[in-house]
């Protein structure tokens, strides 16, 4: 097996071998829907893997229709900053499995990122953070107990001082890459109260929550289309800076014509306890980030 850049022309064969991901769950594989998104851009910011197999497989379409090709697996690997790289989309055709097709399109993408200047790659073999979703429901009348202002200085602070930052090594969802993690600086702060939204929360001691809003889009529902708005990391001290903090969330929310909600949070026993005692919808299982250290390559 070769490795290799994608090409339009292989859309029918990755449709072919992800139609069954994930057998014993329910929901569709995402990866068909943004395979076209994934193709190199000329950017130079972002490479799609293909695995390519000596002998070629028939699989089955959607539609019934039969597919011959040779592709084994695919992956990608997106530039978030100077010096992070994120991977994603990680599959492997059932036909070829066993064959270490995986390590070799991890090889090819982990080379790709060090010659890009990448020295960590926010997904990889050593755990390094831990999350949850918390879901508060937009609410265009939602009244936080405590000041909410804008600010994305005293936001700042209050994150870098913060146990959430610590336990999640820093990490919060990335502006531009959907689905990525990569460090929170003070210029994503300054970014989103520019464009999307800064929320702090005040107490009698000072900013006692924080988070930014990521992006807004729209998703595919049982229903129709959704709006879902995203944060990208929700920090706190304390159950009533939370309750406070979901409120402002679900306000702005609210603002910006969204169905959903999603907020990033630490998995500790404080944090996720604070979610359910302020009675905020959470995700029912922790999501994991991992990390590989690319400065030997």
């Amino acid at each position: 097996m070769n490795v290799r850049e994608a090409r339009p022309s292989d859309r029918d064969a990755v449709v072919a071998f992800t139609r069954d991901t994930w057998p014993d769950r329910e929901g569709s594989d995402y990866v068909p829907d943004v395979f076209e998104e994934w193709i190199d851009d000329g950017s130079g910011d972002r490479r799609t893997f293909m695995l390519e197999a000596d002998d070629a497989v028939e699989q089955v379409l959607p539609d019934g229709a039969t597919v011959s090709h040779r592709v084994a697996g695919l992956c990608q690997g997106a530039l978030l900053t100077d010096e992070e790289a994120w991977a994603q989309g990680m599959r492997v055709n059932p036909a070829v499995r066993g064959r270490e097709g995986a390590l070799e399109l991890t090889d090819a993408l982990l080379d790709w990122a060090a010659e890009r200047g990448a020295t960590v790659r926010a997904a990889g073999f050593a755990p390094a953070a831990e999350f949850r979703w918390a879901h508060p429901d937009p609410d265009a009348g939602a009244r936080p107990d405590r000041e909410v202002v804008g600010d994305p200085a005293a936001a700042w602070r209050y994150w870098q001082d913060s146990p959430a930052r610590d336990h999640l090594r820093g990490l919060g969802l990335d502006p531009d890459e959907p689905w990525a993690l990569s460090e929170v600086t003070r210029e994503r702060f300054e970014r989103a109260a520019d464009g999307a939204a800064v929320l702090a929360v005040r107490g009698a001691e000072g900013v006692r929550a924080a988070t930014y809003r990521t992006r807004t889009h729209d998703r595919t529902a049982e229903s129709g289309t959704e709006t879902w708005a995203e944060y990208g990391v929700g920090a706190w001290a304390g159950a009533e800076s939370a309750r406070s903090l979901f409120a402002a969330v679900a306000r702005d929310a609210a603002a910006v014509g969204a169905d959903r909600t999603r907020v990033l949070v630490p998995e500790t026993p404080r944090h996720v306890s604070d979610v359910a005692r302020v009675r905020t919808e959470f995700s029912d299982d922790p999501d994991f980030v991992l990390a590989a250290d690319l400065t030997g390559r």
